[in-house]
């Protein structure tokens, strides 16, 4: 498998965006969310004593918590050492996986388009996934 450039922070917005009838909205008070018709898939989550880094005990400041289609999908991500995915026991029973925007170059860029591609389609009116995937 080739693997394409690492995964950088900033192709978070570029996938989103890249997607169809999204747009950057609020949930949980104030934090930015990537929605798609009103629905959230992709959320940047504020620090939170529930979600500290376990060998300095600080909260982590750069979560993005990420949509996933089930707790088979979750666990695959969670499980699998070589990536960067994690969850805490605050969305023990919520489809979505986290991920530091510090650790995001541990996949590469096409990763990280699927996982969130994935989120989105997860939202997403199940019409406009159908379309967008080409099973119109």
């Amino acid at each position: 498998m080739v693997m394409t450039r690492r995964a950088r922070a900033e192709d978070i917005d570029t996938i989103c965006t890249g997607l169809p009838e999204v747009e950057l909205g609020t949930s949980w008070g104030d934090r930015p969310t990537y929605k798609v018709r009103g629905k959230g898939f992709l959320l940047f989550r504020a620090p939170h004593h529930t979600a500290v880094d376990p060998e300095t005990g600080e909260m982590y400041d750069d979560l993005v918590v990420i949509r996933v289609p089930t707790e088979a999908d979750k666990r695959a991500l969670v499980e699998d050492e070589r990536l960067p995915f994690f969850t805490i026991d605050h969305f023990r029973s919520f489809n979505a996986v986290l991920v530091q925007q510090s650790r995001l170059g541990e996949i590469d860029r096409d990763e990280l388009a699927e996982v969130i591609t994935e989120a989105w389609a997860t939202m997403a009116p199940k019409p406009l996934a159908r379309k967008f995937f080409g099973d119109v």
